[in-house]
């Protein structure tokens, strides 16, 4: 069957016996086929699901609502459901000079292989506008300069208020925002930081990581939140490196990390694999 009859159920709440056996139970009286089930009980009790299910023919469509109720009527209280149809998510993509990550992503979409539809491109720096126009993709150029960052970014949000993006994915956008800003979007800012997390926070990761002599360099992808690069990670990656690199050998190399990172984290985010608890991001 086509995605559009797909759909992916997400639940999250205490562990309790049966959790498993009345969702199945549910779908299967609904004429439902699961095609994948994914399910974690973490340490402290807290049970998680992802069940990817479709139609049991073309003249059985999905009622949603209907659906969702009959399960709240079945589990225990406590657990949290999300049914969403199997999709492209739509997004945009903030980036300011660098190109790395934007290209990757620009490639995997002309090739539909992003699992998103990018609506727009949207920089503080006009560098990248030739790069982007190739492929079709509407690009605004909002400036930082003679502007406080709250007006800045005023002028960002009316931008972003005519697509009405599900995700903002920061390809390389190499400015802070505030936590006004990230408010309007909770847990739906996806950054890429040059850096293996927890370690080298904030500018210049790979001066900081040259001078400490590491022997390994990374990328990590994370939802954006109020502390910096502090946000739950979704994936991330490594290469080794030695004491011939300096500063810039291992910028150059963890490009490559951090454009393969993003593009891993996207593709998770982007198929409801990802649950947030707290600040740690539980991948199904």
């Amino acid at each position: 069957m086509a995605d559009s009859d797909k759909h992916i159920l997400l639940m999250d709440g205490p562990d309790n016996k049966g959790l498993i056996y009345h969702v199945t139970g549910v779908l299967f009286r609904h004429n439902l086929n699961v095609i994948h089930n994914d399910e974690y009980v973490s340490p402290s009790g807290q049970f998680f699901m992802r069940t990817e299910f479709e139609a049991g023919s073309a003249n059985d469509p999905i009622n949603g609502p209907e659906l969702l109720s009959e399960l709240q009527s079945v589990l225990p209280a406590g657990i949290r459901l999300r049914l969403n149809p199997k999709k492209k998510k739509n997004i945009v993509v903030m980036v300011t000079k660098e190109h790395h990550c934007l290209a990757e992503l620009l490639i995997r979409y002309a090739f539909d292989e992003l699992d998103a539809d990018i609506l727009a491109v949207v920089s503080n720096y006009n560098i990248l506008q030739p790069l982007v126009s190739k492929f079709g993709i509407p690009f605004h150029y909002i400036s930082h300069e003679h502007r406080t960052r709250d007006e800045h970014e005023e002028a960002i949000l009316r931008t972003l208020a005519i697509y009405q993006p599900e995700y903002l994915v920061l390809a390389k956008y190499m400015r802070v925002l505030t936590p006004d800003f990230v408010n309007h979007f909770p847990n739906r800012i996806i950054n890429i930081h040059h850096s293996f997390l927890p370690a080298f926070i904030g500018a210049n990761p790979y001066r900081q990581a040259y001078e400490r002599g590491v022997k390994i360099i990374g990328a990590t992808a994370h939802f954006v939140n109020n502390d910096l690069d502090e946000g739950p990670i979704i994936a991330q990656n490594v290469k080794e490196v030695d004491h011939r690199h300096t500063a810039a050998d291992m910028a150059t190399e963890g490009k490559d990390v951090e454009k393969i990172v993003l593009s891993q984290a996207l593709k998770l985010v982007f198929n409801d694999r990802v649950f947030i608890q707290g600040n740690r991001a539980i991948v199904l």
